[in-house]
């Protein structure tokens, strides 16, 4: 399925755990990647910062730049979600602020090297946390490389608004730079205005819903057991349905794959990706 990024205009609105919920529910292999430049919180919170040693995508950057070592280095900077299946893996996201330096300037390369995860043996989708775009260094990059953009929002009035804006922001970003029309949906989170009046006032379909599970949304943030039955759990894992219908209908209509195909990436056989979970 390629990247699938998610993203939001401002606030928090739940991205870091729709996007975890989501990756624990995934039925393919996935890669859940925390490309927030303003930082990555699932190390510290849902992990509870048990691995020893540095790890995630600021390493890879500091290596990237000294000696182009992105390929040889990617999957030993990966965190067993499911341990030992090697099926969820977490590239975790910047600790250091001072982190975010080096990785900014690489967000394309990045982007490059996500999109051949996908026919890579085995192949693995990339769910990317791009975070908020109202920060320093956004990574655009990874919007334009992927095959569904999914913008975040609370259904209150101050998130609404804010998400119009940023909207419109992606779609003309988007159109610059050639990609295809309907990559852009939104995700809404939580209580408030319904599905299609928020549809209507920003004149984008609404892929999905998330409940408001504020028990749920505590594990994902802090530790302990995920519940497979709980509300959110359970949206997180109907999300990937319209997100696979969404991308089999484009490629339908651009007759894909027969565009360019991207470099394949193989994952090692051996063991090294697992973290201590």
């Amino acid at each position: 399925m390629a990247i699938i990024a998610l993203v939001s205009a401002k606030g928090s609105p739940g991205v870091t755990t729709a996007a975890l919920a989501a990756a624990l529910s995934w039925h393919r292999r996935l890669v859940l990647a925390e490309c927030d430049p303003a930082g990555g919180s699932i190390l510290a919170g849902y992990l509870g910062g048990t691995l020893d040693g540095p790890r995630g995508i600021g390493e890879l950057a500091v290596g990237e730049l000294r000696d182009g070592s992105l390929e040889q280095a990617f999957w030993s900077q990966l965190v067993d979600l499911d341990a030992p299946r090697r099926e969820r893996l977490l590239l975790p996201g910047v600790v250091d602020p001072a982190q975010a330096g080096s990785v900014i300037p690489l967000w394309q390369r990045f982007a490059d090297y996500f999109t051949g995860l996908e026919r890579g043996e085995p192949p693995y989708d990339v769910l990317v946390d791009c975070g908020r775009l109202a920060v320093g260094g956004p990574p655009w990059p990874l919007l334009r490389a992927a095959t569904v953009v999914l913008l975040v929002t609370r259904a209150n009035l101050p998130d609404l608004s804010a998400t119009r804006a940023t909207a419109r922001a992606i779609e003309r970003d988007l159109t610059e730079h050639r990609v295809p029309p309907g990559t852009l949906r939104l995700l809404v989170v939580g209580d408030g205005h319904g599905t299609s009046e928020i549809s209507k006032a920003l004149r984008l379909p609404v892929i999905a819903r998330l409940p408001h599970d504020p028990r749920t949304a505590e594990v994902l943030g802090h530790g302990g057991t995920v519940r497979a039955n709980r509300p959110l759990m359970r949206a997180a894992g109907a999300l990937e349905v319209p997100v696979r219908a969404l991308l089999d209908r484009r490629r339908a209509r651009l007759a894909w794959p027969g565009a360019t195909t991207p470099r394949a990436v193989t994952a090692p056989s051996a063991p090294g990706v697992s973290g201590a979970v």
